[in-house]
């Protein structure tokens, strides 16, 4: 089973900046998309963002437009998201997902259609 692997995650105070990293040893996502979702306590798995290949399609979660970015660096197959003006609520286990290229970008939201998952790194906010 292929693993991906979250760094990065900690506390930080509100408005603060986090770089999350997912990377793929020893495996290319040349035929998938990598996809950022978050889980806070007692709600559900939510889509942050996703990326495919080239970078030349990128989806967002409305409220972290501006905020975050996310990005890959093939070469070293890893993924990135770098968040900025953090808030409380962005609290949550943050996860990184890899989705088939075969799938629509529309349904890159849905968690159901991502083969591949890591194992969650914490992402805590205070205020």
């Amino acid at each position: 089973q292929v693993q991906l692997v979250e760094s990065g995650g900690g506390l930080v105070q509100a408005g603060g900046s986090l770089r999350l990293s997912c990377a793929a040893p020893g495996r290319t996502f040349s035929t998938h998309a990598m996809g950022w979702f978050r889980q806070a306590p007692g709600k559900e798995r939510e889509f942050v963002a996703a990326i495919n290949w080239s970078g030349g399609i990128i989806l967002y979660l409305d409220s972290v437009k501006g905020r975050f970015t996310i990005s890959r660096d093939n070469a070293k197959n890893t993924a990135y998201l770098d968040m900025n003006s953090l808030k409380p609520e962005d609290t949550a286990v943050y996860y990184c997902a890899a989705v088939s290229l075969a799938v629509p970008s529309r349904r890159w939201s849905d968690s159901h259609e991502y083969d591949y998952w890591g194992q969650g790194t914490q992402v805590t906010v205070s205020s």
